[in-house]
């Protein structure tokens, strides 16, 4: 009873009387995020994903979590049958070969989102170079023999040259230490970029349960994605790591 008092999964049962099945899981995984041991939460999500989403493999693993909490449950039997069905639907799932026109689409599809990704690699990777050079090749000013006075050798108890200016001592070694020993600042690396192409059935959640990462931080990334309308090869941004 204390499970279903958690604010998180009261949220979750309230979108899920209002049919709002997204939010549900959304607010269903929160509270699991607050509680991990919740069999309540592990149920209604294995519910959602089995008759709202058409994902068996989250469903499967939220009932075994379910049994695994409540190990007492008087749903036990009932329970085994829906993992029983959620591993028929999942095999038939793998085994389903699409057709052959269908198949070249797909293909056609991910060669295009390849090349897409190639060129946005290659202008990165320009702009990189670009930088990169700007602050390591900084040109050296050249030297005027028009204005600057020649170097010459001195012995000690000679004297200056009456025609040419004399040289403060130790100017000569100073000008040519600060000349050799200008540094520049280390480049700091670019992050890599971090993308998942979503599959059929899968959601916000899964997604950011198969990369190990927070759903608030995955929503982040993709702020114009709209978690109702994923499609099979949408190409989401993952959180830098």
């Amino acid at each position: 009873m204390d499970e279903e008092k958690e604010p998180h999964y009261v949220l979750g049962m309230s979108r899920v009387n209002a049919m709002d099945y997204i939010g549900a899981i959304n607010a269903f995984e929160e509270s699991l995020e607050s509680n991990p041991h919740s069999a309540q939460a592990h149920f209604q999500l294995a519910m959602l994903y089995e008759n709202q989403e058409s994902d068996p493999a989250a469903a499967i693993y939220h009932y075994q979590q379910y049994l695994k909490y409540d190990p007492k449950t008087e749903k036990a039997e009932i329970i085994a049958q829906h993992i029983s069905s959620c591993k028929q639907q999942l095999a038939a799932d793998v085994l389903q070969l699409p057709s052959a026109p269908a198949a070249q689409q797909q293909l056609e599809k991910l060669t295009e989102e390849n090349r897409r990704l190639h060129e946005q690699l290659t202008q990165w990777q320009t702009w990189y170079a670009a930088e990169l050079a700007a602050k390591t090749n900084t040109p050296a000013t050249p030297y005027n023999y028009a204005t600057q006075p020649q170097a010459t050798s001195l012995t000690p108890g000679d004297a200056p040259s009456q025609t040419g200016a004399t040289t403060p001592a130790g100017t000569g070694a100073l000008s040519n230490s600060t000349a050799t020993s200008t540094t520049h600042p280390a480049t700091p690396k670019a992050a890599p970029i971090r993308t998942h192409v979503v599959l059929k059935g899968e959601t916000l959640a899964s997604i950011a349960r198969k990369h190990g990462i927070r759903l608030n931080e995955l929503e982040e990334a993709n702020p114009f994605v709209n978690p109702r309308k994923l499609k099979a090869g949408q190409v989401l941004n993952l959180p830098a790591e």
